[in-house]
Order: C-alpha cells, then structure tokens, then sequence
C-alpha cells in the first residue's frame, strides 16, 4: 500500500464523515496467517457473523477448511460447486429433501441465472480481513468494505461516482451477503472501470449486521481514487455540512 494512502484516508475520514464506523480491507494471501482463524461451524456458518470481530480491531481470515457454508466457499472462491438441489433452495424447496428459501421464484430462474453469473475464483487460499487502520504498509487489499448507515452511503456512493461519466459507478446485484462484499467486488477488480457493490441485502446475512446497515464494497483502485477526491468533492459544501452535523449527533 502506498506509504500515505492509511494515514490521509484516516485524516479525511474523520474530517468528513467524522466518528462513522472505519471499513474493512481485505486482501487473499498464499500464506496463513498467524491469528484470526474461525473455528468451523462456530456459532454460525455464515462468514457474515464474524465480520464484527475485525471490525473490533482484531485480524480474521477464512479458507476452504474453516468455512461451512457452501455458499460462503464458492463466493469466497474456494470452490465451484453448488449444494446439490441448489436451484431447489434458492427457490420454492424440494418436499422432502430441501427446504426452499423463496428468493427466486422457481427453479428454472435459477438455474437461468447460474449460466449468467460469471464465477470467481480465489487467487490464494487464504482471505484475509482487518479493519482498515491495523493494516500494516506490507498489505495490499484487494477490496474495500464498509458497512454504514445511509447517510455515511449516500457520501460513499456519491463519492464513488463523482469521477465517472457513467451513471452506473455503484450496482446492487442479486446475491447473498458474501457475495456481495467479495466475489461481486472481486470480479469487478479485473475490469477496466471497476464499479463499487452495494449489498447487504440478502434477508439471511442481515440478522448479524446492525438493523440501519448495508454495505458498499469497492476494488482498492476505487478506493483510492475516492480518497484523492475527498479534498475536492462534495464533502467541502454546505449540502454535506447538513449531513455531516445529522451524523455527529
């Protein structure tokens, strides 16, 4: 990482959006790291339900042997293989055999939406997340992850598109939690104008993430041109002054 980046984004962040929540970073790795293994089948299987342990400070990493969900280990890249019956739980079930989660409306548009969806795989077998002022300058983050209320989002999101001529700087795909803070992210990392994800919506990740949170994850080369923009932005009117006094009380 760029030996000012941490220590300018830090000094704007609290300028501008003051005592709102810091972001995650997080970055894969082909060696592991010396703390912040779960425990699999800990508590829950969603990877969801750690996140509030690096957003405490402390370092948590994933791979293919301490994540539980199958859906975790395809969006974290750790394999591509759905659950068997997956277009069945995605949708209206199997009697019997699954129970569908209804957030298609039938298989068929499953499996319709599986030929679409571009698939990501992990560059190195560990992921690794910290909050963003424990990393260290010998880290490099893939992505970008904040998880925010919608006043810190709505400086986010404009912040991510100020530089743009297209309309369509942040996009909100269909997906679960972890989809949309890594493999979405992931994916957009290799484009040519990479675009920041806003999720967070997926109804069963949503129980461990605070009621008034959603989340906009962005490609590191997103973030640090919305770092570099920040002096010049928006940020300096009074429309965002009118935000920024709503936020510190």
């Amino acid at each position: 990482m760029k030996n000012t980046l941490q220590a300018d984004f830090l000094r704007l962040w609290k300028k501008f959006f003051g005592q709102a929540r810091l972001p995650l970073a997080y970055y894969y790795t082909a060696e592991k790291p010396s703390e912040g293994e779960i425990s699999k089948g800990k508590n829950s299987a969603c990877i969801v339900a750690y996140l509030h342990q690096a957003l405490e400070g402390k370092p948590l990493y994933f791979s293919a042997e301490t994540v539980s969900c199958s859906g975790g280990k395809r969006y974290l890249g750790f394999k591509r293989e759905f659950r068997p019956n997956f277009e069945y739980f995605l949708s209206c079930g199997l009697e019997g055999v699954v129970e569908g989660e209804r957030y298609k409306k039938s298989p068929e548009i499953v499996k319709a939406l599986l030929e679409k969806m571009e698939v990501f795989t992990a560059p190195a077998p560990y992921l690794v997340f910290k909050r963003f002022d424990k990393l260290t300058p010998e880290e490099n983050p893939d992505v970008v992850v904040f998880l925010s209320p919608p006043d810190v989002l709505s400086g986010l999101f404009t912040l991510a598109n100020f530089p743009r001529i297209e309309p369509d700087g942040v996009v909100a795909p269909h997906g679960s939690g972890c989809a949309s803070i890594v493999a979405y992210p992931m994916l957009e990392k290799k484009k040519e104008n990479p675009r920041g994800i806003l999720g967070m919506f997926d109804v069963s990740a949503r129980p461990y993430v605070d009621a008034n949170v959603l989340s906009l994850a962005v490609p590191f080369s997103v973030f640090e041109e919305m770092v570099s923009d920040m002096p010049e932005s928006f940020l300096i009117t009074k429309s965002w002054e009118k935000i920024f006094k709503r936020m510190e009380k």
